[in-house]
């Protein structure tokens, strides 16, 4: 920050201070009000204390009638200044900047009766040229916003007698202040909030809140603002983030660009109408007015203090002197635009009063803020945007899918035709060579008869030669002899074909058992055992598709049911019934891929599949078993095959954190029925459901350890067994990490053991203190009683509500810090049924009761 110059050179003694603009600094514009009626008549005879140089933006404050103070502002606003005017030089450029995503504040501080009530909240309604900043800021945000995709929602409090009041719900007059000690914003959680969309029901708002403001008669103005008014406009705006090109090799960036981000920026305007400092001899203030001025100096005086502080760059701002200055810190110091517009009036009556309102703009000038934008990522916009590719993806699958079976069936087709090619060449073939061997075996007869025939005609000669005497006896057996060997040797060589006949069938039997052949018979065996193996592929990646499917479902669900619903139930699975209308279709789709895969693969394989020393096959098998343990159907059978010991094995041997997390997600569906709830603790379930929770750091593995270990609190007959195995502290334990969702499965395991643990004391099974509170628990609880999600906060009030039901448990809770929550309870809670238990249990116990009574406590 830049030191203050003086300026010099003034002929007339004058003298005055002048601030450079600094980026973010606290901008500063002063009005003067005209005379007044009854100043006219007083101060008939005297000059103005004041003089205006509006084109210099420079202010004289008369000391005397020769001497005067200089001081320059960012703006100076004379007295003929239109409201247009003050609007367009004071809030304007802060509603601009809210538009744009950041924070800001419009205030007016000045003496009672110099028109801050007038230049802020003048509603205009008979001459509409005298609206004040609050509407025309309004105007324009409205005339900027987009109706479908932004919201704008008003809050509109007085801060009385140090007590902050809701002036749209009068009743509610005693709101807390709440800081957020890690990015140090301030809150009402206990504020009405309003979503308006025109201008007409703002108004609306307006007239009642100003209708419940405090205003009194005193000397200096007739309707004195006894109260501090501050208008609360939250903006949410949805913008994407600028899409950013990336260049080629050869630097062509048509097509190459990133996708944009969708973001919801949140602003806030404050304009707050400040009570006007007074002199209590001069406005005769008295009695309980006299109180309202004291507490409204007092504020006024803290907030000069911060200003102070923050002008002379302390170490120390004193913010938490007065609920004033603890509700403006972002507006002084913080990361909000913001506009001072000082009011002062001309009587020289009241130069000391002016004096200390030009005195404290100047201050004012010298404070500097750090402008941040805040945006956060738009999960709705995205949950949207990843169903549209979900969905795309789901029906390119399914096109590919039918094209692969299709292909299948292709190739099948010319696989049978070849096979039934083949087989026929080998018939015609193998009828050839028959027909071979037949007309050889023909020809071999034909011979051997023909020979016989001639031989039986020499016979005959040789006989008739016998019979006349003209031949040898000899010549004739010889010739006899020679034909028996020939017959002879004709019977052995038929014979030998015979053999040969046979002999080939026998081969072309064993040719066609053994695969033995020409070699495209050979060839075309080995494209079918090619294809069969190929086949067995494809159907083993369809199912591993499947599965990868499934699970695609499965997380797009989770994130769709974590945006909408803002909390998590029971059941971890990528079918869940529970799912909004649009979506039934797809969920009996998914249920109907999980039946067909079971159909198909059968459980035993799948559970077989969970010790597969390949880890993407483990991790597929794993994630379709938990999505077949959501359904109620399929429990009984995966526990009677195994599975739930299986899962407990995968815990206990693997460190894969997939692995782990969809292993602790299945178990907690299956931890839903009561009866394996007893077979998991059997089998030292809770134990490494506990290992489990203590070594890991991923909040979606926590979820599912923490929902299975809250689903098995839910259970009276194995209460003892949980805790004394380390159930209880396993749930803290994993409070660290700090998630929403994690947390508020906790809440609902803790819920669930002190429901159990209250019906087991009702009955007289169990005595004495709460385990919880032996484990520590009740810190926690108290902690998070109030948290801003309503999940975990409703679980909370509940566990409260059974713990209190036991006297045995009265003094730990009030020295705890739980009774008070347990009022605020009783008060405030959402749920009648948990608002209404907890009034019993304070109106029933005599230790609440007493302690009440001491503390003048009215529930």
């Amino acid at each position: 920050m830049e030191v203050p110059k003086k300026i010099f050179g003034i002929n007339n003694g004058e003298k005055g201070y002048k601030t450079a603009h600094l980026p973010g600094r606290v901008r500063v514009a002063v009005r003067l009000r005209p005379r007044n009626a009854e100043e006219m008549m007083a101060d008939a005879d005297f000059a103005d204390c004041v003089e205006l140089q509006p084109e210099l933006k420079r202010l004289k404050l008369r000391r005397n009638n020769w001497d005067s103070d200089t001081y320059e502002f960012d703006e100076v606003l004379t007295e003929f200044a239109s409201q247009k005017r003050v609007y367009e030089v004071v809030a304007k450029p802060v509603v601009e900047s809210v538009l744009d995503g950041y924070n800001g504040t419009v205030m007016a501080y000045g003496q009672t009766g110099t028109g801050k009530t007038f230049t802020l909240g003048r509603l205009g309604e008979v001459d509409t040229s005298d609206r004040g900043i609050m509407v025309r800021s309004m105007e324009d945000i409205f005339a900027d916003l987009s109706p479908n995709t932004d919201s704008v929602t008003v809050s509109y409090l007085q801060l009385y007698m140090e007590t902050l009041q809701d002036l749209l719900n009068p009743a509610n007059d005693n709101i807390p202040i709440v800081e957020d000690p890690r990015s140090g914003d301030v809150s009402m959680p206990g504020a009405t909030l309003v979503e308006i969309t025109d201008q007409h029901s703002f108004l609306e708002l307006l007239r009642v809140g100003e209708a419940n403001r405090i205003a009194a008669n005193t000397k200096l103005n007739t309707e004195s603002s006894r109260s501090h008014a501050i208008l609360m406009v939250h903006i949410k705006r949805s913008v994407l983030e600028s899409e950013d090109i990336v260049s080629s090799q050869n630097g062509d960036a048509s097509h190459l660009t990133k996708p944009s981000k969708p973001l919801v920026r949140k602003s806030k305007l404050v304009v707050v109408d400040l009570a006007g400092s007074e002199r209590v001899h001069k406005s005769g203030s008295e009695g309980h007015m006299l109180e309202e001025a004291k507490s409204i100096n007092l504020s006024l005086s803290s907030l000069g203090k911060c200003i102070n502080a923050l002008a002379e760059n302390n170490a120390h701002v004193p913010f938490r002197d007065s609920k004033l200055t603890r509700m403006l810190r972002d507006s002084f110091g913080g990361t909000a635009r913001t506009s001072l517009i000082v009011t002062i009036g001309p009587s020289p009556r009241h130069r000391g009063e002016t004096s200390s309102t030009i005195l404290f703009g100047q201050r004012a000038m010298k404070v500097e803020n750090m402008l941040k934008i805040k945006e956060e990522f738009d999960y709705k916009s995205l949950s949207r945007k990843l169903e549209v590719q979900l969905d795309k993806l789901i029906a390119e699958n399914e096109r590919q899918h039918k094209a692969f079976e299709d292909e299948v069936e292709k190739i099948n087709l010319e696989a049978q035709c070849r096979i039934a090619e083949v087989e026929r060449t080998f018939a015609d073939a193998l009828e050839k060579e028959r027909l071979k061997c037949q007309m050889e075996y023909m020809e071999l007869v034909k011979e051997l008869e023909q020979k016989l025939v001639l031989n039986q005609e020499r016979q005959t000669c040789n006989s008739s030669v016998v019979d006349n005497g003209e031949g040898p006896a000899s010549s004739s057996a010889g010739e006899v002899t020679e034909v028996k060997m020939l017959l002879e040797t004709e019977r052995s060589r038929r014979k030998a074909a015979e053999e040969e006949v046979e002999h080939l069938k026998i081969q072309l039997g064993k040719y066609t058992q053994t695969q033995a052949g020409d070699a495209e018979i050979v060839k075309l065996r080995n494209i079918l055992e090619d294809e069969a193996n190929q086949k067995k592929r494809l159907e083993e990646e369809v199912i591993i598709l499947r599965s990868q499917l499934l699970q695609l479902n499965f997380e797009a669900d989770q994130m769709r049911k974590c945006l909408e619903n803002g909390s998590s139930g029971s059941t971890f699975s990528a079918m869940d019934s529970s799912r909004p209308t649009q979506f039934k279709d797809t969920a009996n789709g998914q249920k109907s891929s999980v039946a067909t895969l079971f159909e198909q693969v059968g459980l035993q394989k799948i559970l077989s599949l969970l010790e597969s020393d390949d880890a993407n096959v483990r991790i597929h098998a794993v994630k379709v078993v938990a999505n077949l343990a959501a359904e109620e159907a399929n429990q009984k059978r995966i526990v009677e095959a195994g599975g739930l010991t299986s899962l407990l094995m995968l815990l206990r041997r693997y460190e894969d954190e997939t692995v782990r997390r969809v292993a602790a997600g299945a178990i907690a569906n299956l931890a839903m029925n009561e009866a394996n709830q007893e077979l998991i603790m059997a089998e030292g379930g809770i134990t490494l459901l506990s290992m489990t929770a203590s070594d890991a750091e991923d909040p979606q593995t926590l979820r599912m350890v923490a929902g299975a270990i809250a689903n098995l609190c839910g259970n009276d007959r194995i209460l003892m067994t949980l805790r004394s195995q380390g159930g209880i502290k396993a749930l803290l334990g994993i409070v660290r990490c700090g998630h929403p969702d994690v947390l508020s499965q906790v809440a609902r395991g803790i819920a669930n053991f002190a429901k159990c643990e209250s019906r087991a004391s009702n009955q007289g099974i169990k005595s004495g203190r709460s385990f919880l509170i032996e484990d520590g628990a009740l810190p926690w609880i108290v902690q998070n009683a109030n948290n801003e999600a309503a999940p975990i906060r409703r679980h909370l009030e509940l566990a409260l509500c059974h713990l209190a039901q036991h006297e045995v448990n009265a003094k730990d809770l009030v020295s705890g810090g739980a009774l008070w929550e347990l009022v605020r309870i009783s008060r405030d809670c959402s749920r009648e049924d948990i608002r209404n238990l907890a009034r019993r249990t304070l109106s029933s116990v005599s230790t609440f009761k007493a302690e009440l009574r001491r503390l003048r406590i009215d529930y």
